[in-house]
């Protein structure tokens, strides 16, 4: 019966030490690496999601912007950081899902190297035209463009980024004979549209928004699930009959994998708590940015869907970086 007390006193030690850690963390300040230089959408969604953490959880939440080859520096820097909870980091589709089929020396595998939160935010990808393509709808596009083979080209913000895969998924699946032009940046791609210089292209809503609204560009579709808000009358590619026309380019928390669940679960439910707060949601309607907030788990088959999903249009597009 001695024994007791020493036995009980072990049991409780074993039940209750991811409480006491839970209630212990933060106990310093976490650091939330941005693979981007300041500025930029992920810096932005980064900072925003950051000062809503450090209000909820009582410690700083300090970016640290780590920019280089599309984001996969920084990226690779969460994965090789300690699993304790005090780095986390924000990354994108392009660093996460479509730079593993294009960069042969990628010092991470997402799919085992990161331990996914929560997929931050959606920007859907819009397709326009310009003004002088004589097309009014996405069925007449892809009309004028198979009597047309060759002729038609589609500019992107360079080789491999979301408005070239975009881009390559129209035109394999609308059975369409367009040409890609790659640009270093989306602001020249843009300008080359707005002056005739390129017919079509993908690119993120926020950035096509003002010139569809100026008319300087005709808006054809949303490549998303579903449409936005800021044009409610456009359709869907897939209301238009091409469901597989489908990019969005996200933006996803991250951390490095081995995490302790507590630490896990309670760093979810500050950053999803981040992004459903009501101004946080209204900066990121500036952005054309859909809030995220699934769970772990579901992100997780997200991105591992993303990843498989553009490797194949790499392949099948013979896309080289």
């Amino acid at each position: 019966m001695r024994y007791w007390p020493s036995l009980l006193l072990a049991a409780l030690l074993a039940i209750f030490p991811a409480a006491s850690r839970a209630e212990r963390f933060p106990s310093k300040p976490i650091r939330l690496i941005v693979p981007f230089p300041a500025g930029g959408p992920a810096d932005t969604i980064g900072r925003l999601v950051a000062d809503k953490m450090t209000a909820s959880l009582g410690q700083p939440v300090v970016i640290d912007n780590r920019g280089g080859a599309g984001g996969a520096v920084g990226t690779a820097a969460i994965a090789k950081a300690e699993p304790d909870g005090y780095t986390i980091g924000i990354s994108t589709a392009g660093a996460l899902a479509i730079s593993p089929s294009l960069q042969d020396r990628l010092a991470y595998n997402p799919l085992k190297d990161l331990q996914p939160l929560t997929l931050a935010a959606r920007v859907p990808e819009l397709l326009v035209v310009a003004r002088d393509v004589p097309v009014a709808n996405l069925g007449e596009l892809i009309a004028y463009a198979k009597a047309n083979p060759g002729k038609l080209n589609f500019a992107s913000s360079g080789p491999g980024s979301m408005p070239h895969l975009a881009g390559e998924l129209l035109k394999r699946h609308a059975g369409i004979d367009i040409v890609h032009l790659p640009y270093r940046g989306a602001s020249p791609a843009v300008n080359d549209l707005i002056g005739g210089h390129v017919h079509m292209m993908f690119m993120d809503v926020a950035v096509l928004l003002p010139h569809v609204q100026a008319g300087a560009a005709k808006a054809m579709a949303v490549g998303s699930k579903e449409r936005i808000a800021v044009l409610p009358d456009l359709p869907t590619t897939a209301e238009l009959g091409l469901p597989k026309v489908e990019a969005d380019n996200w933006y996803g928390m991250i951390a490095p994998p081995g995490m302790p669940k507590d630490v896990l679960d309670k760093l979810h439910r500050a950053i999803v708590a981040a992004l459903q707060a009501a101004d946080v949601k209204a900066k990121l309607a500036e952005l054309g940015a859909i809030p995220g907030g699934n769970t772990s788990e579901a992100f997780a088959a997200y991105l591992e869907s993303e990843v498989q999903k553009w490797a194949e249009v790499v392949k099948t597009a013979g896309i080289k970086n």
